[in-house]
């Protein structure tokens, strides 16, 4: 925790709670989107695709969203849920495209 954060313990906990809806919520759109259209891709029906990566993503939501609180780091928090779900998905574009 940095010296700022530390001297605001009220500040740090919205911070985390922030990480950890917001940042789980980016994240796991873009694995249900990255999900959805890999499965698709590779032959799977798209309805039975879609409602894999949505329960599948349930569960990482879960995940995520304990982990934004176990970590140490809260910058590794938001660069890992909001950086990874912003790149999971623009794969997930890229692979929409390709199926077009």
């Amino acid at each position: 925790m940095t010296a700022s954060l530390a001297s605001r313990p009220r500040l740090h906990a919205a911070l985390r709670v922030a990480a950890a809806v917001l940042g789980g919520y980016a994240f796991c759109w873009g694995f249900i989107a990255l999900a959805t259209s890999g499965l698709f891709a590779l032959g799977m029906p798209f309805h039975d695709a879609e409602h894999l990566s949505s329960i599948l993503g349930m569960l990482l939501y879960l995940a995520a969203f304990l982990w934004a609180f176990a970590a140490r780091r809260l910058a590794r928090v938001w660069l890992v849920l909001a950086g990874g779900g912003a790149l999971m998905a623009g794969a997930a574009s890229l692979v929409q495209r390709t199926l077009l």
